[in-house]
């Protein structure tokens, strides 16, 4: 889960705290004045939380901007490697994280523990935010160090607004698949765990007949292929044509596939029309 950094200002100079709590209070004229005065733009607290950060929890654009105007660091990063976008994303600063993407703060940072700016507003269920990253090339795959997606996260919470809008994402322009066909494309184990969670048919049909388990086989998808036929998945369903998993793996040349698919019983000898 992501959580916000602690906001303490041990010991420095007083400028350089005062300074600091202008930048968290929306004090623009107060902060530029400590900057003026000779203040480090890019001061941090001890837990690396310096005046963009805080402007940028606290939502005051205008000091955001302005600190961006005067060369702070767009993507500098706290102790816990996040940057002002991550903090923005994490409180649903809509405003302040479209003037640090359009300032060129980079929309795939990954702190420490691998959250992304996506990640935290789809864990936090702000849609415009998720919206403004998606359109801004914020990538859907990449995942935290515990595995989890920012569709794995908004599926466990329960976000069903930003559920839809990340599916509808990774599908435009594509056929639309069903949401455990899309984990299975990405191998996201943890969002296929908790769709079947919902909805026990691990052989959920696609429009053409496919089940997720042909998809992750024809990715060579493993991880997910495992939990697909550990859930029931069957292992011979027939697609269009009578295409079997193994057909699909077999095409592709996936020898780990394959095997994964013998040892849970594919009919070596099943034929295709």
């Amino acid at each position: 889960m992501a959580v916000e950094e602690g906001e303490s200002f041990p010991e420095q100079s007083d400028a350089n705290a005062s300074y600091l709590r202008a930048a968290r209070a929306g004090h623009l004229e107060k902060a530029l004045d400590y900057i003026k005065n000779g203040v480090d733009i890019n001061i941090c607290n001890q837990n690396g939380l310096n005046a963009l950060h805080l402007a940028s929890k606290e939502g005051h654009v205008e000091v955001v901007s302005e600190l961006l105007q005067r060369e702070a660091n767009v993507d500098a990063a706290t102790k816990k490697g996040n940057t002002a976008l991550h903090i923005a994303s994490l409180a649903g600063q809509a405003e302040v994280v479209k003037v640090l993407v359009t300032n060129g703060a980079n929309v795939n940072a990954q702190s420490q523990n691998g959250f992304t700016p996506l990640y935290m507003a789809a864990q936090e269920n702000h849609l415009e935010v998720v919206k403004f990253l998606l359109d801004n090339g914020a990538s859907q795959s990449l995942a935290t160090e515990d595995g989890f997606t920012p569709l794995a996260v908004a599926l466990q919470q329960g976000h069903d607004q930003v559920v839809s809008l990340l599916l509808e994402n990774d599908t435009k322009g594509k056929v639309r698949l069903p949401a455990l066909h899309i984990a299975a494309r990405k191998d996201d184990t943890k969002a296929a765990a908790l769709l079947l969670q919902n909805d026990n048919n691990a052989d959920v049909e696609s429009k053409s007949g496919f089940t997720p388990l042909h998809i992750a086989a024809h990715y060579g998808n493993i991880n997910v292929a495992t939990l697909l036929l550990n859930r029931a998945a069957a292992v011979d369903f027939t697609a269009r044509n009578d295409i079997t998993p193994l057909h699909v793996a077999s095409k592709r040349g996936n020898a780990n596939m394959v095997k994964l698919l013998l040892d849970r019983g594919a009919k070596i000898d099943a034929k295709t029309r």
